[in-house]
Parts: C-alpha cells; sequence; structure tokens
C-alpha cells in the first residue's frame, strides 16, 4: 500500500491507473478504523482493480464544542488494518492541504442538510459535503462507497453528486454491527462498559418500531413510543422519525420504501443508527 499526502502526488496516481483502464474505488474516512471501515474497502476492491482511502479529521464538520480535539486518532493502527485489507493507496493530507487559509467556498445540499442531524448540528452536512467535493475533485474517482449507518449523510451526498453532476458512482454498503446490534461508530469508544449494554438498546428500538409500521400502527403513535422507550432506557433522543427513503421526508400511508431515522446521547456519545425497509 501507498502512502501520500499531497494532492499533487495523490492526483498522479490516481491518473496513472486510470489511464491503464484500472477503475479506481474511493472510501473516505476520518480514521480510527473499525470492522464497518474495512467492510467499505472489501466492498470496493469487488468492484474496482484500484481501492484508494482517505484519512482526514474535517474540521469544518465538526460544531462549537464538540469533538474535533479529542476525536480518536490511530494512524499507524489505521494503517496496518488498510495494508491487510488490500487497499492500494492511503491518502493522508493535512487540513491546509484541504483547505486554503482564505477559502470562501461551501458546498451546500439546501433542505436534506438542515433537518435531522442538520438541525441538531447546525452547519455539519455543509462541512461534509464541502471536504467530499473537494476530495472527488482531487481524486477524480469511478465510485466512492459509504456506510449506510449515516443515511442522512449518504443521501446528502447523492443529491450533491447529482446535482453538481460530478462522475462518480456513490454505492451504500450495509451498517456493521457488534453482537449486541449496535452499529460500530468510531465514537462508540466514549462509551462506557454500562453504556454499551444500554446502546444495545438504539437498535431494538428500530426493530420494534420497523414491526409496528409493518403492522399499519400509526406513524405518530410509533415515533412517540420509540422516543418514550428510549428516554425511559438513559437515553436523551434527539429524534426518532418514519420517513421515506428518497427524500428523507415524513412517511406518507401511500408510501412503501421507508426508513427509520434516530439519534440520541447516552451519557456524553452521541449515537445515530437508522433501518431501511419496504412495506
Amino acid at each position: 500500500m501507498q502512502i501520500v499526502s499531497t494532492v499533487s502526488e495523490c492526483r498522479r496516481l490516481i491518473k496513472a491507473w486510470q489511464l491503464t483502464g484500472d477503475r479506481v474505488a474511493f472510501v473516505p474516512t476520518m480514521g480510527n478504523l473499525h470492522d464497518g471501515h474495512i467492510k467499505l474497502v472489501t466492498e470496493a476492491k469487488q468492484q474496482a482493480e484500484r481501492v484508494v482511502v482517505s484519512i482526514f479529521v474535517n474540521p469544518t464538520q465538526f460544531g462549537p464544542g464538540e469533538d474535533f480535539d479529542s476525536y480518536p486518532r490511530t494512524e499507524a493502527e489505521d494503517q496496518a488494518k488498510l495494508a491487510a485489507a488490500g487497499a492500494d493507496l492511503l491518502f493522508l493530507p493535512a487540513v491546509t492541504d484541504i483547505y486554503a487559509p482564505d477559502a470562501k467556498t461551501t458546498v451546500s445540499v439546501s433542505g436534506l442538510s438542515t433537518i435531522y442531524c442538520g438541525a441538531a448540528r447546525p452547519g455539519h452536512f455543509d462541512g461534509v459535503a464541502t471536504v467530499v467535493c473537494k476530495l472527488f475533485n482531487i481524486m477524480q474517482p469511478d465510485l466512492a462507497l459509504f456506510g449506510r449507518k449515516d443515511f442522512q449523510q449518504l443521501a446528502v451526498i447523492r443529491t450533491m453528486v447529482r446535482d453538481l453532476n460530478i462522475p462518480v458512482d456513490i454505492i451504500g454498503v450495509d451498517t456493521v454491527r457488534e453482537a449486541s446490534g449496535l452499529a460500530m461508530s468510531s465514537r462508540n469508544g466514549y462509551l462506557s462498559a454500562e453504556e454499551k449494554q444500554i446502546a444495545a438498546q438504539l437498535y431494538q428500538t428500530l426493530c420494534h418500531a420497523r414491526d409496528a409500521v409493518l403492522a399499519g400502527q400509526p406513524v405518530a403513535d410509533i415515533e412517540q413510543h420509540a422516543l418514550s422507550s428510549l428516554q425511559a432506557a438513559g437515553f436523551a433522543p434527539d429524534y426518532f422519525a418514519v420517513c421515506r427513503s428518497q427524500d428523507l421526508a415524513k412517511a406518507r400511508a401511500e408510501d412503501t420504501e421507508l426508513v427509520l431515522l434516530v439519534a440520541a446521547r447516552l451519557g456524553k456519545t452521541r449515537l445515530i443508527d437508522n433501518i431501511v425497509f419496504s412495506r
């Protein structure tokens, strides 16, 4: 696995591969890699001849008081995991390689960026869309893979790519879960042992709500019951919503492709999860 830190070297290597006819798959990460990230790499290897991974803790998607400075950085361990998984190139840029000191341009996907997690974290998805757009421009990959755990992020990126005519195929990859059902996340490391046991109830609540939707119960009742259940378990929920999967609008009776979205704090840790299903 090759490791580069400059935009010019990253571009040179990728362009050389593409000139020989190789398809290039890209997996953007913020590091502190777990099995969910490695699944993205494994899937990428099945769909392209070359796999590029970036590790960049993006400052513009963190708000005031959030965990940018304390976000776990495990570069040596991450490199070993990526090499073992068969990644071809690791891009490790500095903040100054990605953002000019007087940068004036931000990419914003209106509507999708200000609901749910966007309401709880103002500006977060503008930071995500901007850095992903910049990474796509730097690498010009053929496809990019994102975990479905952050379903709203995936929707924002898909919409940005469509609206800006960016020639990158976006592939969503299923969430990897621990044995308890807890979705794997870099922030799970913030949980105490007791909190980690409680955290598994987030996925259980989603499963119960999905079953209630399929049983025909009223959506408003399902959402309220889920919020009450989470509060009783010790969570401080931000939201629980039954949505149309294509645009995250509130689900209507005639909608068949659905997603349940949840975000909740447990202690100092903010957790998100979802379930996508049809009825």
